[in-house]
């Protein structure tokens, strides 16, 4: 992979000519955008802005396991997925999540006390749905394929350059395209962030999560449990059926130690952890484990070009942030990019989707890692600390409310603080 930065319109020498039409040997294939990264915040977007009226070329090679992880998708991330048609095909497989409790799990001296957010109590059905991330890949893949402003492409893209008019991509295979604008949805070492010449902030955590499924002989009851232990979370997320997903946040140490198990060994070791809450457990195949650590990029977007999902910004599991965060990217993306009167697509859109996502972007990471932290710190004044704001989340319902209303569709509660303090002093 070799790539161009280049902020000032650079180009490789005789990679494009001035009508855009060749480079090398080949005759360039011309499109709106290119979004390079076929995984769900790649093909997502992909389908979202096809349908936005712009022809994208997917250029995703094909991937090389099934990922055994699941997602939790909040409500907004639903109404976006109703509106692009996805949601009907993945519904059949994903439960919802109508309860979401914290227990503390640690042997400290301050302990907090249970909370338990339902949805009914702002009037949802369910806060989201959770749903293995292959059944998800495996909608979005029949969706790319058969939506007709898509062009995907089995390769991995060796060369790019971000001009100023354009972006040039040459693929493994030599076949090379040209696009208006590139969306980097290709991990935490993104070619398209590299090429913007976008560095980034990165940390580690002395952590891994050990992901699996299992089968328990007691209803789960559309309930999900989160345990806090002194090395981390312990969530169970509701599947259909008596199943649950789990991610155990271990010391690294440990976490060699469990996956070293057998899957009877496993299986009373999480039963046991969750105090037999669900029963028997029966631990799946497909055990994984995944080194936690943090990263954001220095810019969200840079000229010709926007870095999302894993691009962009990551962080551990804690919350079901990760793919609900990508779908706000998305969906600036299509404010920014998708234009049905045919308009081009300005040379300072990279820019306008920083600014844009800059604040959601950080707030999240932030408070993921807040929480995170708290939990590793064994100093009595942070224990103090966040035992003293769980307990006041379980006993002052409003705040709960606000807290519930931020956590499915960020934003919400804040704009509704104005009308809801003005309702208080009126009575």
């Amino acid at each position: 992979m070799t790539c161009a930065n280049s902020a000032s319109g650079f180009l490789p020498s005789g990679a494009l000519d001035k009508a855009g039409k060749s480079w090398g040997w080949f005759k360039m294939r011309e499109f709106d955008i290119a979004v390079v990264g076929g995984g769900l915040a790649g093909s997502i977007a992909a389908v979202a802005l096809s349908r936005g009226g712009r022809r994208v070329a997917l250029i995703a090679p094909q991937a090389g396991s099934r990922d055994q992880r699941t997602t939790a998708l909040m409500d907004q991330s639903l109404r976006m997925m109703e509106r692009l048609g996805l949601w009907d095909a993945v519904r059949r497989s994903a439960a919802p999540l109508s309860t979401m409790q914290i227990i503390d799990g640690t042997k400290r001296l301050l302990r907090a006390p249970v909370v338990a957010f339902r949805s009914a109590e702002i009037g949802l059905e369910a806060f989201g749905y959770n749903m293995p991330n292959s059944a998800l890949m495996d909608v979005l893949n029949a969706a790319v394929s058969a939506e007709p402003n898509i062009t995907s492409f089995a390769n991995a893209a060796e060369t790019i350059a971000i001009g100023a008019d354009k972006v040039a991509i040459r693929l493994d295979d030599g076949e090379e395209i040209v696009a208006d604008f590139v969306v980097g949805a290709d991990g935490r070492k993104s070619p398209v962030r590299t090429a913007a010449g976008v560095g980034v902030k990165t940390w580690s955590y002395p952590q891994t999560a050990v992901v699996l499924n299992f089968g328990h002989s007691v209803p789960h009851r559309n309930t999900s449990t989160e345990f806090h232990g002194e090395s981390g979370p312990f969530t169970q997320v509701p599947l259909p059926g008596q199943r649950s997903s789990l991610v155990w946040v271990v010391e690294p140490s440990e976490a060699e130690r469990l996956l070293a198990m057998t899957i009877e060994e496993l299986s009373q070791a999480v039963e046991t952890r969750m105090q037999s809450m669900l029963g028997k457990v029966s631990v799946e195949d497909g055990v994984q484990a995944w080194p936690l650590s943090g990263m954001t990029a220095h810019r969200y977007g840079k000229g010709r070009a926007a870095f999302i999902g894993e691009a962009g910004h990551a962080f551990p599991p804690i919350g079901a942030q990760g793919l609900n965060l990508s779908l706000r990217d998305i969906a600036a993306l299509e404010e920014i990019l998708c234009d049905r009167s045919g308009r081009p697509i300005p040379a300072d859109a990279g820019e306008r989707f920083d600014r844009k996502r800059r604040a959601d972007i950080i707030s999240r990471t932030a408070s993921v890692d807040l929480l995170n932290r708290s939990l590793l710190s064994s100093l009595l004044p942070v224990q103090l600390l966040r035992a003293t704001g769980l307990q006041v989340l379980s006993s002052v319902a409003p705040l709960r409310h606000m807290v519930m209303q931020e956590g499915v569709a960020p934003g919400r509660s804040l704009r509704s603080l104005p009308e809801y303090l003005r309702e208080k002093i009126r009575r």
